[in-house]
């Protein structure tokens, strides 16, 4: 039987302190009591606004698919659309504002796909991901001075063949893509 109560295991915070907190990196110190009693005295926290990602499927039935150089690894990858829920903005309003700064495309009819997180144990946000079917190109990319990413149109059997393949490195974007091929039976 499925445990419904989430907080039934919850840790006691005794002191809490801030490393660093700057726009895209804020740490935090806890000083933790399991509900065993055991102390520990040093766990870091990542935290993080909420984020979004949108599977983005065009009037077509292509996948509207994002590379970008990702420094952390060394890597150019293939991406979903993705970004950072800005203050007083819903997680569908970003999905929306991002797929339109990063792709130049919109409209379609939009659902709430999933929300999942990067690491429960050291992150405290969540990423809430969106199913956006039916878009189409609005406008040209209005990307930031730091982003540099290209646009590619691929097919189911593409975009399986990129999964399969180990070629999603994002975890982040390979679940709701997994999830999609599984819901709709194109394994």
């Amino acid at each position: 039987m499925l445990k419904e109560n989430n907080q039934d295991r919850k840790w006691k915070t005794l002191k809490s302190e801030y490393l660093i907190k700057r726009p895209w990196l804020t740490a935090r110190k806890d000083h933790v009591q399991l509900p065993t009693g055991a102390e520990n005295k040093e766990y870091y926290v990542l935290e993080y606004p909420d984020w979004i990602n949108v599977l983005a499927i065009t009037k077509d039935g292509h996948f509207l698919m994002e590379r970008q150089y990702r420094h952390g690894l060394g890597l150019t990858c293939y991406e979903i659309c993705a970004g950072v829920c800005e203050k007083g903005e819903s997680a569908l309003e970003a999905a929306k504002r991002e797929l339109y700064e990063e792709t130049g495309f919109g409209g379609g009819t939009w659902q709430h796909w999933m929300d999942i997180s990067a690491n429960p144990s050291t992150t405290n946000n969540l990423c809430h991901c969106f199913l956006a079917t039916g878009v189409e190109r609005v406008s040209t990319q209005h990307l930031e001075e730091t982003e540099d990413i290209s646009i590619e149109l691929l097919t189911s059997d593409e975009v399986r063949t990129l999964l399969v393949g180990d070629h999603i490195k994002q975890a982040l974007m390979a679940a709701p893509l997994w999830k999609y091929f599984a819901v709709n039976k194109l394994l």
